[in-house]
């Protein structure tokens, strides 16, 4: 089947825009991520919660989450982001052909942007691109809740409508599961791609499709290059 041409696009950061330098240390930090989600759901069970409930989008009682284990994270940093992490191979000449065809940008993570994720940004020179961020402190509920996607959706300088598409790409299982939970609320089109195995299993697992996992940015390079003509 063919893939539609995007008309909007958003990504991961850590491990689709920028690889870590000690993948070691970015698989610790997933983990930890993926315990934090499943305590959260394990006590929203407990207190009779519904994990599928509405998306918590923003911070309209003005309450944010102290995210105590995710900046103690950052604290304990001793290296600059450039010893960390550098941006995936290729990934420039994606944003460049994006930006060329007039096509918004987004970026989620589920990483924090104080302290690391806008230095990540500013360091590499990649604030140009992104026509909205959305990190941590900026939602309430992480991937694989679809809360980060539609707040990136929601400041994005048009609203989308039922003919456009939707391209996420994301290196991991919840960032495929947060796609798919976000085709409940948005008019158009939503298609996860997987960037590297972990999310390719769950591409796998939900039967979306081979041509939606990309294990280098130059091959999905030639792909839009086609697109786009």
């Amino acid at each position: 089947m063919s893939l539609k041409k995007p008309t909007i696009v958003l990504f991961d950061m850590d491990g689709t825009t920028v690889r870590h330098l000690n993948p070691a240390l970015l698989g610790v930090l997933e983990r930890m991520d993926d315990g934090a989600h499943k305590i959260a759901a394990f006590f929203s069970r407990v207190a009779k919660r519904k994990i599928n409930a509405p998306p918590l989008v923003g911070f309209q009682d003005g309450k944010r989450k102290k995210l105590l284990v995710h900046r103690a994270i950052h604290k304990i940093r001793r290296k600059e982001v450039d010893e960390i992490v550098e941006p995936c191979p290729g990934i420039y000449d994606i944003l460049n052909l994006l930006k060329s065809n007039h096509i918004p940008i987004g970026l989620i993570s589920n990483g924090l942007g104080k302290g690391y994720g806008h230095d990540i940004l500013k360091t590499f020179d990649l604030e140009h691109y992104y026509d909205v961020t959305v990190f941590r402190e900026d939602i309430r509920r992480s991937k694989p809740y679809p809360d980060p996607i539609l707040q990136a959706i929601e400041q994005l300088p048009r609203k989308p409508d039922a003919n456009d598409v939707i391209w996420y790409f994301g290196d991991r299982r919840k960032d495929v599961l947060a796609a798919l939970a976000a085709r409940d609320y948005l008019p158009c089109p939503i298609l996860p791609f997987a960037y590297n195995l972990n999310a390719a299993m769950s591409i796998l697992e939900h039967n979306i499709g081979v041509d939606h996992i990309i294990m280098a940015w130059p091959d999905l390079h030639v792909r839009l290059e086609q697109m786009f003509k």
